[in-house]
């Protein structure tokens, strides 16, 4: 087939977790819950954090924030999702296609980000208490959180230029259910090298560096709760970045499982499937690990209920 340039490429077809048409509508009821339960879990989290004035601290800016970000990556690929299960549509335009790949990768590196200064403010909490409220100042809360933000914009913005610069044959059938930057470069016609290296490198750059530094400051925090004499305090310290250290562990493991399965032969649905784990599951769980293990969540969200209530 003669290959041709994106820009005369007026949609792409996501085939979703399977190419037959009757097994879409199985998943439609699952996904929208699990849809609806993420963004009313993150929103409470957000409305929580908000509303009580004990919670304006650095630990619980990040979460906000994070829990913004989840909201954001779902709402980028469910909707679009579940809008084609319901019309038994499997089509995306071209336009829609590159916004989608995007927005998708912009808000997944702040996920990732968010996690390292997270891990980087229990940290300073655990390793330097006395020196805590100096470090973590709210301006330095607020660079942490906008430098994240301008890696991840930058680099989302790099590789949607270097997609852009790819030729497409005249069908393409992506085995995913939503434009996922890998599954578009291996589908392009044209020579996709070097946007195989700019996605490796920043892959590596992008997902090691923030890994390295949160096993660095988890290996510095081990330590330190070590040293400590009393049984009651390191429980103290260690449930201060539990809930954390089980978020880092459970979006790290499932990124890994993409990976694993995209790396295998014929695995392009396999690689669908396991990007449900951290797509979907992930930011579902997010808040029933930090609510379920922090009284003070627990308690904002009661005294936010109940403001609503009695409002």
């Amino acid at each position: 087939m003669v290959p041709r340039n994106l820009t005369h490429v007026s949609e792409f077809l996501l085939l979703g977790f399977s190419e037959e048409p009757e097994l879409q509508p199985l998943i439609f009821g699952p996904f929208f819950s699990m849809y609806l339960v993420t963004v009313l879990g993150n929103l409470l989290i957000i409305l929580a954090v908000s509303s009580d004035s004990h919670l304006h601290t650095p630990m619980y800016f990040f979460l906000s924030n994070l829990s913004f970000v989840d909201i954001c990556i779902t709402s980028t690929i469910i909707p679009k999702m579940l809008w084609n299960i319901q019309t038994q549509s499997q089509v995306i335009s071209h336009e829609g296609c590159i916004i989608q790949m995007y927005f998708f990768m912009l808000f997944a590196g702040l996920d990732d980000f968010l996690l390292t200064v997270m891990a980087y403010d229990r940290f300073v909490a655990i390793c330097h208490p006395l020196h805590y409220t100096v470090i973590m100042n709210p301006l330095r809360c607020g660079i942490l959180v906008l430098v994240s933000w301008i890696i991840s914009v930058l680099h989302s913005l790099l590789e949607t230029l270097m997609v852009l610069t790819l030729s497409f044959c005249r069908e393409v059938k992506i085995p995913h259910y939503f434009c996922e930057l890998k599954q578009l470069i291996q589908l392009a016609c044209s020579c996709n090298f070097l946007n195989e290296l700019v996605m490796n490198f920043g892959a590596g750059i992008l997902g090691g560096v923030p890994l390295a530094g949160i096993l660095y400051t988890y290996c510095k925090i081990a330590s330190s709760i070590y040293r400590i004499s009393t049984a009651q305090g390191k429980c103290k310290a260690f449930s201060t970045c539990a809930s954390h250290l089980s978020v880092v562990s459970l979006f790290y493991c499932t990124c890994l499982g993409v990976y694993l399965s995209s790396a295998a032969p014929h695995s392009s649905h396999s690689s669908a499937t396991a990007s449900v784990m951290y797509t979907v599951v992930t930011p579902m769980l997010n808040p029933f690990i930090y609510s379920l293990r922090n009284k003070d969540i627990k308690r904002a969200l009661r005294a936010f209920i109940l403001s609503l209530e009695s409002g």
